[in-house]
């Protein structure tokens, strides 16, 4: 009999400890443009709803995307797969109506754009994010922030802001140039995705700061840890053993080559007990 995958709440829903994310299925590898375009040719329409229910068929019943990928959603639904959707929102230029589209379509959280929350983290702009929070909460969903930054997320923590959950980048991979030198003494190429192995140790200790849920993404350093199997179950074994045992994992999967949604859920109910006892024995439990 298969092991059950361990959950998570988050507010009223229950969810799978591993998450289904969208960048291999919109190609965005972060690895390389021909990368892309092979995800991309690969993840059909078909392909894409056959993806999320192979998920969905194993336990796996969230997704985590963004707006553009509502339709699949809605044609996932429409073919009777019990999927939650986690949504990603807060683009400068994103439509006004963004919000309402994807509350009207049963999204249970919505998380101001990483890539956006550090943007303005940087320039000193932090409210805009906070007062986008606010926006989710009137428009009915869970509120969420993710960032690449630690520091970021310290900042929100220190003001205590109404939200329900994090998204937490384990690499904080883009750094400009200046911080790279100032940090390596060079600057290697391509500068925008530069992954250091003393950066998740920063972003878990910052998630056991808080109680709320919090969900690491790029785990396997955007694909750089995937070319051998013992080295994606050791980010896996790492991840767990280092996160609280309320938080997640969302994981881009591509399952061109092998069937890296049974692999990987294979690894979460392997180690997930680690968060547990980890837990334990700093005491935060």
């Amino acid at each position: 009999m298969q092991s059950t995958l361990p959950t998570l709440r988050l507010g009223s829903h229950e969810v799978s400890r591993l998450i289904v994310g969208a960048n291999t299925i919109n190609g965005g590898s972060h690895l390389s443009r021909f990368t892309n375009e092979q995800m991309r040719e690969y993840f059909s329409t078909d392909k894409v709803l056959e993806h999320l229910e192979d998920c969905a068929r194993i336990g796996i019943n969230a997704w985590q995307s963004g707006l553009g990928n509502l339709s699949w959603y809605e044609a996932l639904r429409a073919r009777g797969v019990e999927m939650d959707f986690l949504s990603l929102a807060g683009e400068p230029k994103e439509a006004e109506d963004t919000l309402e589209r994807l509350a009207a379509a049963g999204t249970i959280a919505v998380f101001h754009h990483g890539e956006f929350t550090d943007s303005y983290f940087k320039e000193g702009r932090l409210q805009q994010v906070r007062e986008y929070c606010r926006r989710i909460r009137d428009a009915g969903m869970l509120v969420g922030v993710s960032t690449h930054m630690p520091a970021a997320m310290e900042t929100i923590l220190e003001e205590d802001w109404d939200v329900d959950a994090f998204m937490c980048c384990v690499y904080e991979r883009h750094r400009t140039r200046d911080e790279l030198q100032q940090l390596l003494g060079h600057v290697p190429l391509p500068v925008a995705e530069v992954y250091l192995e003393s950066d998740p140790p920063r972003m878990y200790e910052v998630m056991q700061k808080t109680e709320k849920p919090c969900l690491a993404f790029k785990i396997l350093a955007a694909g750089r840890l995937c070319d051998r199997q013992e080295s994606v179950e050791a980010a896996f074994r790492d991840t767990l053993a280092n996160i609280k045992p309320n938080d997640g994992i969302i994981v881009g999967m591509y399952p061109k080559y092998e069937d890296q949604p049974a692999l990987n859920r294979e690894y979460v109910v392997r180690y997930s007990a680690l968060s547990q006892a980890n837990a334990t024995e700093r005491g935060t439990l």
